[in-house]
């Protein structure tokens, strides 16, 4: 606890804590570290993933193993609900998920046989956990994140086809975005709140709907690093991208190869698939972050990267400002950039005003400690679950 930290009355009419349920995935690491920061502020939070995450984000517990089978895991899917209806008063979903099977992912490759049964199986029970947990008074709330919610057809107005042509063949289709809307307008009606960790996906969601703030970075836990003394060969610039296509890869790379032929000197590295450990000793040497190029707002990579004092690289939409806390977007330390502007900016701050790299991550660190702590977040959350028992 900080000193003069003032802990929230998050207890039940009968004295006891909150109790908090955060699954069934651990999208960035923010549901596990949401998780340990209620449970600071006085709730008995945790967070349980359905299966492990390559990135080995910290949870309180992953449900079903690497080597699960699918029966042994419906039978843990279903205790889980057991659990959630008997031993918890919230439930938070992340990832535009619930418990129960959803259509999307119901593809196994056991043949047309078998994805029939299961695609039945998931109609059956989609999202029926949500009114089930209803009926029993438990309040439910739901976090969007990306593509969980992200549709082809918007991504076609709000960013224009040029995003659209870097992804794959049938990312998004007619059908994808249809189950998405259907999904999205459900739990609506449902959930008694829901979020967004993304400015656009504000748009594709009720007004009553709320920007969540990223948490997956404890500034207690991630302690500013100085930038290590300058090297002959130039700057370390890293891009760590989840998705080539949505972040805007291709772009990087090619600002990359016309930078080296007009003789900048700088390092550059492509992070992929790293467990989070091994990928915060890197993050550790570098000198800046390029984010995404596309979609009007930094992702929880940035935040990992300002919190160890890194200045980071992205697009920011001017569109998408309205939704942030008052404040919030005057203190933004982002380097702003357009997909065609990137190789002017990156040379920009390799060249005139690499010395000014260092002090662009200090105020990143500060813009992190101010607005990306995981209690401050959680405290805003603790509050809107009170309120919604209250009302129920």
């Amino acid at each position: 606890m900080v000193a003069g930290e003032v802990l929230l009355p998050v207890t039940r009419p009968a004295g006891r804590p909150l109790r908090v349920l955060h699954c069934p995935e651990t999208v960035g690491g923010q549901p596990g570290e949401l998780a340990r920061a209620e449970r600071a502020l006085g709730a008995e939070s945790w967070a349980v993933a359905f299966e492990p995450s390559v990135y080995q984000y910290a949870i309180d517990e992953v449900l079903c193993p690497s080597a699960t089978g699918r029966l042994s895991r419906e039978w843990r899917r279903w205790g889980l609900l057991r659990r959630a209806m008997t031993r918890f008063d919230v439930i938070h979903f992340n990832f535009g998920r619930t418990l129960m099977p959803d259509r999307r992912f119901e593809s196994p490759r056991s043949g047309w046989a078998g994805r029939a049964i299961r695609r039945l199986y998931a109609g059956l029970f989609e999202l029926a956990d949500v009114g089930w947990l209803k009926r029993m008074s438990k309040a439910v709330f739901v976090t969007f994140q990306g593509d969980d919610l992200r549709q082809g057809d918007f991504c076609e107005r709000h960013f224009g086809s040029a995003f659209t042509r870097e992804l794959p063949a049938g990312y998004y289709s007619p059908e994808t975005d249809a189950r998405k809307r259907w999904r999205a307008g459900r739990l609506a009606k449902r959930a008694d709140g829901l979020y967004a960790v993304n400015p656009d996906l504000m748009y594709l969601l009720p007004e009553s709907a709320k920007f969540l703030r990223y948490a997956n970075v404890d500034p207690r836990d991630w302690a500013y690093v100085p930038p290590l003394p300058a090297s002959d060969d130039g700057p370390l610039v890293l891009h760590a991208p989840t998705h080539r296509g949505v972040k805007g890869t291709r772009i990087v790379l090619d600002a990359v190869d016309k930078l080296r032929a007009e003789g900048v000197r700088f390092r550059f590295q492509l992070v992929e698939g790293l467990p989070r450990a091994e990928a915060r000793r890197l993050f550790e040497r570098a000198d800046l972050l390029i984010d995404q190029l596309w979609l009007g707002w930094y992702g929880g990579l940035s935040v990992e990267l300002m919190a160890l004092g890194r200045p980071v690289i992205c697009n920011i939409r001017e569109d998408g400002l309205k939704f942030l806390p008052p404040g919030m977007a005057g203190e933004m330390p982002i380097i702003r950039v357009e997909p065609e502007t990137l190789a002017t900016v990156l040379r920009e701050w390799l060249t005139t005003r690499r010395s000014e790299l260092a002090r662009r991550g200090e105020e990143s660190r500060r813009y992190v400690e101010k607005w990306h702590d995981p209690r401050e977040v959680a405290r805003g959350l603790l509050a809107d679950y009170a309120a919604a028992l209250r009302v129920a």
